[in-house]
């Protein structure tokens, strides 16, 4: 049971820091930035929302236990 909660929990963040990448590479683009551009803000966006989650995650777990 507790495996599928991970996996399910670490499937959604990764869903929602696509989302987040592909949001901004769209705004990106859409403000006259190139393919380049555009892919780099996307690539330090979606490290940005799994280093969040990352951190949200480990201090969830300092104070559950």
């Amino acid at each position: 049971m507790n495996v599928a909660v991970v996996l399910l929990t670490t499937a959604l963040v990764v869903v929602i820091s696509l989302l987040a990448a592909v949001g901004v590479a769209v705004l990106a683009r859409l403000d006259g930035a190139s393919y380049p551009t555009a892919l780099k803000q996307a690539a330090t966006t979606f490290a940005a929302v799994i280093t969040v989650a990352a951190a949200m995650t480990a201090a969830l777990a300092a104070v559950c236990t």
